[in-house]
């Protein structure tokens, strides 16, 4: 990185510097953003999230976890939602995505009803963190206040997402690596593993778990092999709650379960498995407050990871398209 050296500064080059350290200090995301320009943004978001979860309670799933995959790709800029066309390759085909990530229907019912309150104010990457929060509230979970002022990425990268999202493969050391890239501790990562209290996963993601691995409780696994055929290829599709206890409560059964040797991803294991980890499970295990405190406080850290703000990127019209 080129160093700046104040002796040699020119005046005009010292108030750019200003004007630039001006620019991003105003441009910090905001609670109360939308509060002049979209009141009815809050109330709004969440009848609709409401609405969905009431007909298929997995979406709140769906919907925290859009936010993670936008925001571990480039920053959260809603980067995910933009489909693929003839000229313009997205990010919902990248291996994390595939088959896999779900609920773009539902955030366009959600840009539907807040552009019929206000149009063209509030970003696509705004919706995805407020819905994120509203899934976790409505299932029991945590409550928080949603920073916001994100603006839309005209740009999208299907490598950036085959490389950014960790894998359900990913041992503890490649976990810690890539949260810290992103500017989150290792108990910011384990606090926001524990979305996996909510949700399902496809057998394909856990297969070779279940076949392979000792460190899992015997009769769980049996039961997972139940619904996932060995045989790769054989229903790979099959669902499995993450949470065997509670699937649709956002609670902290999930941390019971890994001390239980029953975590059905490896990845998931990974967190208690006799490694640096095994502490901050233990304590959200035995902790709800505990662990939804450091959850809410994870998932602000998340979202602002790289925003675009100010004058850069867009505000889309349709979250599935460039204006």
């Amino acid at each position: 990185m080129a160093s700046f050296s104040s002796s040699t500064a020119t005046p005009v080059a010292v108030a750019f510097l200003v004007l630039l350290i001006i620019g991003s200090s105003s441009a910090q995301l905001s609670t109360n953003f939308y509060s002049k320009s979209c009141p009815k943004l809050l109330p709004t978001v969440k009848s609709v999230v409401q609405s969905a979860i009431s007909k298929e309670a997995r979406m709140g799933a769906s919907l925290l976890r859009l936010f993670f995959h936008d925001c571990f790709v480039n920053g959260c800029d809603g980067s995910i939602l933009l489909d693929d066309t003839s000229s313009f390759t997205g990010e919902k085909r990248a291996g994390p995505n595939l088959n896999s990530a779900r609920g773009f229907d539902v955030v366009d019912n959600i840009k539907s009803a807040v552009e019929n309150a206000c149009p063209g104010v509030v970003s696509c990457a705004d919706l995805l963190a407020i819905a994120a929060r509203d899934s976790v509230v409505t299932l029991g979970g945590p409550n928080w206040n949603v920073k916001l002022g994100r603006r839309d990425a005209r740009t999208a990268s299907q490598a950036a997402a085959n490389n950014g999202i960790p894998s359900p493969t990913s041992n503890l050391n490649a976990l810690i690596s890539r949260f810290s890239a992103l500017g989150l501790s290792t108990k910011d990562m384990v606090a926001l593993s524990g979305s996996h209290t909510i949700g399902q996963a496809r057998c394909t993601t856990f297969r070779a778990r279940i076949y392979n691995e000792t460190n899992i409780d015997s009769s769980f696994a049996k039961t997972r092999q139940g619904s996932c055929p060995s045989t790769a290829g054989s229903g790979d599709n099959n669902l499995a709650p993450l949470d065997l206890q509670t699937p649709a409560a956002f609670d902290n059964n999930y941390y019971k379960n890994l001390v239980s040797r029953k975590g059905l991803l490896h990845s998931d294991q990974q967190l208690f498995n006799g490694g640096s980890t095994d502490s901050i499970v233990r304590q959200y295990s035995s902790s709800p407050s505990t662990f939804t405190a450091d959850f809410a406080a994870a998932m602000i850290k998340m979202g602002d990871i790289s925003p675009l703000t100010g004058s850069k990127g867009e505000i889309r019209k349709n979250c599935r398209k460039l204006n």
